[in-house]
């Protein structure tokens, strides 16, 4: 078994973290596998980057009409047996929100989970994605396991947020129909790494670019490493990097004993 290092980073926006050391940030985790979320860019602008990282055979997903909007990205120094993109819906489909590649021994989902929107005018929409989204988890579990990252745009507990009263029900990432759907994914056999293993810590994984949150680690964790309970032995390692800069989140890693 190979002890496999991926890593996720919402990035928002590939141009703007480009000028601020992301190159040299990947080539410090040295992942085998990452995984990019909100790319804000097309299949041909993020293809220019790509071309920086020799070593990584790369698949890229972009909005379909919006563009600089959304958008994910995985990058694999080994070459998977199969990739596909989006879900299979037209409604969900359009803003290059999911790619699924799979080894030998696993499925990996990259995912830029949709937000419940300014007023939480999108949170319907929202409902519908999670009980899609998991359907689409559950039949790539009948075949292998899988390992699913990404942004998931929810606080899942009040540790994982820093200002949770004041939020709840109120912001988007953290009302209880979203907080139910991420408890849906659990429910249905999937773990959340970074909590399993540390059950008290606190610690972020986004801060609002206003009010200096970073810095007074005013934030929340909605980025994460969910895996098939039946290969919850196989992971080694779990970390949020919140020691990297250049996004309003930070890259968490998950370290993984499974054949590429």
């Amino acid at each position: 078994m190979d002890n496999i290092k991926l890593v996720s980073w919402n990035i928002n926006g590939i141009r703007a973290i480009l000028k601020k050391d992301f190159l040299e940030n990947i080539a410090k985790m040295d992942p085998d596998i990452f995984c990019l979320q909100e790319t804000k860019a097309q299949v041909e602008d993020v293809k220019t980057v790509a071309q920086l990282l020799p070593e990584y055979h790369s698949y890229i997903n972009s909005s379909k009409g919006r563009k600089g909007y959304s958008g994910t990205a995985i990058f694999s120094k080994k070459e998977p047996l199969n990739v596909v993109y989006d879900l299979g819906y037209e409604e969900h489909d359009q803003e290059g929100r999911v790619i699924t590649v799979e080894y030998h021994d696993f499925f990996l989902v990259n995912v830029y989970t949709p937000n419940s929107g300014q007023g939480l005018n999108r949170l319907d929409y929202r409902q519908t994605w999670d009980g899609v989204f998991l359907k689409h988890l559950k039949s790539l579990e009948e075949k292998k396991p899988v390992v699913l990252c990404g942004d998931l745009n929810v606080a899942h507990q009040e540790i994982d947020i820093a200002r949770a009263k004041q939020n709840y029900n109120k912001s988007a990432g953290y009302t209880q129909q979203e907080i139910d759907g991420f408890s849906n994914y659990l429910d249905h056999g999937f773990v959340d790494t970074f909590r399993h293993f540390n059950p008290e810590e606190v610690k972020y994984t986004y801060w609002n670019y206003m009010f200096n949150s970073r810095s007074r680690n005013v934030g929340w964790r909605i980025d994460y490493f969910l895996v098939s309970s039946s290969i919850l032995d196989k992971v080694s390692g779990v970390g949020i990097h919140n020691e990297y800069e250049g996004s309003d989140h930070c890259p968490v890693e998950l370290m993984v004993k499974l054949m590429c």
